[in-house]
C-alpha cells in the first residue's frame, strides 16, 4: 500500500480550504453581499413655460427656469413673474403662476392659508413646507445653495433660515369678462414672497411687514450673483408621511 506525500495532503488541503472561503462558507458571519441597485432614473416633465416637474422615485420637485434682476436693497419678494415687481424682487421668472401651483399639488403639496393682516398684527400664511434652492453656473461649477442665503434681516445681519410655505395665493372672479377663467392673483407679482402678502403663492410663515416702514429684510449682495445671471429655482415640499405618494 502506498503512502500519500503529506506535503500533497496539506496542499490539497489549502485548495480546498481557499475555495470554501471564496464561496464564502468559512467567512464568521459573512453574508453575500447586496447586489447594488442603480438608483432610479430622473424624469421631468414640463408642467408650463420655464415650469418643470421633476421625478426620481417616490422624490418629486418643482423646478423653474429664473434670472437675476436684483442685488441691494430692501425686499418684498424673492422671486416675481417677469414685467411685475422686478424693483423689490431678487429674481423674476417668464411663468403662469398657475403652473407653478399645479406642480406643487402634483408633488403631494398641499395649500394652505394666505396671511391676514388685522388692526394689531399679521396672522402669517400656512401650507406645506418647501424648501427652496437656487442653481446655477459660476466659474465653470455649477453651484447650488439654499435661498435664504440670498436674503438677510436689516437688523440682526442674519440670513433667512424660514421655510416657505404653501399658502395657495386667492382665485376671483373676472368680473369685466365672467366667461373668462378665474383670475389667480399670484400671476399679478407675488409668487415667493419675503414680506406677507395676501395673495401669496409662497410665502413666509412668520410675521414680516409689507409696509415700507416696517419692512425685514434686504438683499444678501455679496452672496447673489451678477445681473441677469440664469439660475434654477429648486423646490423640495417638506410631506408628511401621510401626504407622500
Amino acid at each position: 500500500m502506498k503512502t500519500i506525500n503529506p506535503l500533497l495532503m496539506r496542499a490539497c488541503a489549502f485548495v480546498l480550504f481557499l475555495g470554501l472561503v471564496g464561496a464564502g462558507y468559512l467567512a464568521a458571519g459573512a453574508a453575500p453581499a447586496p447586489e447594488k441597485k442603480d438608483p432610479p432614473k430622473v424624469r421631468k416633465v414640463k408642467v408650463g413655460d420655464n415650469v418643470t416637474l421633476e421625478v426620481q422615485g417616490d422624490k418629486r420637485r418643482v423646478l423653474i427656469n429664473a434670472q437675476v434682476v436684483l442685488r441691494k436693497g430692501p425686499l418684498e419678494l424673492f422671486l416675481c413673474r417677469k414685467e411685475s415687481k422686478e424693483h423689490e424682487s431678487i429674481l423674476n421668472a417668464d411663468i403662469d403662476a398657475r403652473d407653478l401651483h399645479k406642480a406643487l399639488l402634483i408633488t403631494g403639496a398641499k395649500p394652505g392659508t394666505t396671511c391676514e393682516y388685522t388692526e394689531k398684527k399679521i396672522k402669517p400664511a400656512t401650507g406645506t413646507a418647501v424648501k427652496i434652492s437656487v442653481q446655477y453656473e459660476e466659474k465653470g461649477k455649477t453651484v447650488t445653495v439654499p435661498a435664504g442665503t440670498w436674503v438677510r434681516n436689516m437688523k440682526t445681519r442674519k440670513e433667512l433660515k424660514e421655510n416657505w410655505v404653501f399658502a395657495g395665493s386667492k382665485f376671483v372672479k373676472n368680473v369685466l369678462d365672467p366667461k373668462k377663467p378665474d383670475i389667480y392673483l399670484a400671476n399679478y407679482g407675488d409668487v415667493i414672497t419675503i414680506s406677507n402678502f395676501e395673495d401669496s403663492l409662497l410665502d413666509l410663515p412668520i410675521a414680516s411687514s409689507k409696509d415700507d416702514a416696517d419692512r425685514s429684510f434686504e438683499a444678501n449682495t455679496d452672496k447673489i450673483p451678477k445681473l441677469e445671471t440664469k439660475v434654477i429655482v429648486i423646490l423640495e415640499p417638506i410631506l408628511d408621511k401621510k401626504n407622500k405618494k
